[in-house]
């Protein structure tokens, strides 16, 4: 009897010692793939975006100083030159101190 409850322990102890290292795994690789993912957005060319978001506007200037610092904040730009705001929610969800949407 006390063989099988020694056998029975160590293979508990032997599945938790391999879960806790699929566990760290898995860990290890959703790290790496975020870091990729960060590497990704950091190329994004912000400037040629904004202009484009930009180029109807009745002030191009300002309206491309606020993209600017919503694209670097974001690392996205929506798409067209209005709306989309969906396609980048931290890019639509920036307000100005008086409550207004920063981001055009």
């Amino acid at each position: 009897m006390a063989l099988s409850s020694k056998l029975l322990l160590t293979s508990l102890l032997l599945s938790l010692l391999f879960l806790h290292n699929l566990v760290h795994a898995h860990q290890t690789v959703q790290g790496s793939i975020t870091q990729s993912q960060t590497s990704l957005y950091q190329q994004i060319d912000y400037k040629g975006a904004c202009s484009e978001r930009c180029r109807l506007s009745s002030r191009p200037r300002l309206c491309q100083r606020a993209c600017g610092s919503c694209c670097r904040r974001c690392n996205c730009v929506p798409p067209g030159t209005a709306g989309n705001q969906e396609m980048c929610p931290c890019y639509a969800n920036m307000t100005t101190h008086g409550g207004r949407r920063k981001c055009p």
